[in-house]
């Protein structure tokens, strides 16, 4: 399958669940499906959504550092992408950093499997940590 090609993924969650996605993708002014496929993405790279109530300063500080770091980068991986393909609209763009976090996955994966820290199991269904039996 090449790159560009497109299939759709079909899920079905409970009536109140789509109104609530749908009334916050107006919200952000996006397609339901780019609501949902954002967000699913955004699952994946494990992106913290701090709670406002219990967390310490030193923790918040901590978390507002991280989140800007991120944001940079992520905002420098934007300006890559577009760069090199002189225009990008939202879906290409999202494919483009879909791509890049598959690649980095990929290549940590197979980094952290040559320093003999993890490794994948057949019989647990995926990756484990690797230990020193």
């Amino acid at each position: 399958m090449a790159d560009d090609d497109r299939t759709a993924v079909k899920t079905y969650v409970p009536r109140y669940q789509k109104e609530e996605w749908a009334d916050h993708a107006d919200e952000l002014d996006m397609s339901q499906s780019e609501f949902v496929r954002t967000m699913v993405q955004a699952g994946r790279r494990d992106f913290d959504i701090p709670s406002l109530n219990g967390i310490d300063t030193e923790t918040e500080a901590g978390d507002r550092t991280r989140t800007q770091t991120d944001t940079d980068d992520l905002q420098e991986r934007i300006l890559e992408a577009i760069e090199r393909e002189a225009v990008l609209d939202w879906d290409e763009l999202v494919d483009e950093l879909i791509d890049d976090i598959e690649n980095e996955v990929d290549t940590a994966l197979g980094e952290l499997q040559d320093e003999n820290l993890i490794r994948y199991s057949g019989r647990d269904g995926g990756y484990v940590r690797a230990t020193n039996d």
